[in-house]
């Protein structure tokens, strides 16, 4: 298994024919299970810019990231599968889950499938969780089957898988593939279905009796799942992807009466991959007993980009 090849991200010619179909290469509900948290970045020097001429991504990127909200949802095994026919160059299975924080060097792709596919087409799948790799080099492969689960391993900060597309070599962005497609031109993506694409949201929210410690906002374990009507304080945390400098995130606490409790506007000072905010307030006296509600809105430009709500007992 070949770490990935550090090529210029370039486009097609607009004349090319033999163009891949590609279907989404993980089993899950793209906005709701799954979010395209980074795009290949368009950029030759040392700036950052995705096919829309957005901040989408990072110096230096040649995938595409499809990520899960947290680990907790990685526990519960996600399927990775093959995006279009072809045969199995090479894999790599041994990488453990542990992220950044430790693995071999020059095996950044961490575990991982490489197919080959017709016409000079390669497609390349990173961060597979380890000994979940189930297809072996020379392997026929179909569209849609399953070659692995998503994982943690090699330098990665969240639970995702990188895909990455090769023609003939070149590393091409299957979203805007040929020259031209990019900065709000027209695109004739790679993907054979509609692939919505969200420039960022929420990925997570919840309550708590105080601010939360961000590894267990990332592992899926800051959401309380009851309150104490003396607890310390009463907040909501929010987790997002894609956030922008200027972003407004717009939090709110509902008491079981419909009242608001509390209500805060946050604008995010800085562009970041993912970020974690939370809002609330201390007890001055006993909570008022029944079901709170809380309300996180995310927006850009005067525009609702995402919304979600939840609800925790006091009891």
């Amino acid at each position: 298994m070949r770490a990935l090849i550090p090529l210029l991200a370039l486009t097609l010619p607009a004349s090319a024919q033999d163009r891949l179909a590609l279907a989404f290469p993980v089993e899950c509900t793209l906005g709701e299970t799954c979010m395209i948290q980074q795009l290949m970045d368009h950029d030759p020097g040392p700036g950052v810019q995705d096919f829309l001429c957005g901040p989408m991504s990072y110096d230096g990127h040649q995938g595409t990231d499809i990520r899960l909200p947290d680990h907790e949802a990685l526990a519960e095994g996600v399927a990775i599968l093959a995006a279009a026919d072809g045969t199995v160059r090479g894999t790599r299975n041994s990488v453990p889950d542990t992220g950044s924080g430790g693995y071999p060097e020059g095996q950044e792709c961490g575990n991982g499938v490489v197919i080959d596919h017709a016409d000079g087409w390669q497609t390349q799948y990173c961060h597979l969780a380890q000994g979940s790799v189930s297809v072996s080099t020379g392997d026929s492969i179909s569209t849609g089957e399953r070659i692995g689960e998503m994982g943690f391993s090699g330098n990665t900060v969240f639970p995702h898988l990188h895909l990455t597309v090769r023609h003939n070599g070149v590393v091409i962005d299957p979203f805007a593939p040929f020259a031209g497609d990019t900065c709000g031109g027209t695109t004739t993506p790679l993907w054979s279905h509609d692939v919505p694409l969200a420039q960022g949201g929420i990925l997570s929210i919840g309550f708590a009796a105080g601010v939360p410690d961000y590894d267990a906002v990332q592992a899926g374990t800051a959401d309380a799942p009851a309150l104490s009507r003396l607890s310390d304080a009463i907040v909501i945390w929010d987790f997002f992807h894609g956030a922008r400098a200027g972003d407004i995130v717009i939090a709110e606490i509902l008491s079981p009466d419909g009242s608001t409790l509390h209500s805060q506007e946050i604008t995010l000072e800085r562009t970041q991959a993912q970020v974690f905010r939370a809002s609330g307030l201390r007890r001055t006296a006993p909570l008022m007993l029944g079901t709170y509600t809380g309300r996180i809105s995310l927006r850009r430009d005067g525009i609702l980009l995402d919304t979600e709500t939840t609800t925790v007992p006091v009891d």
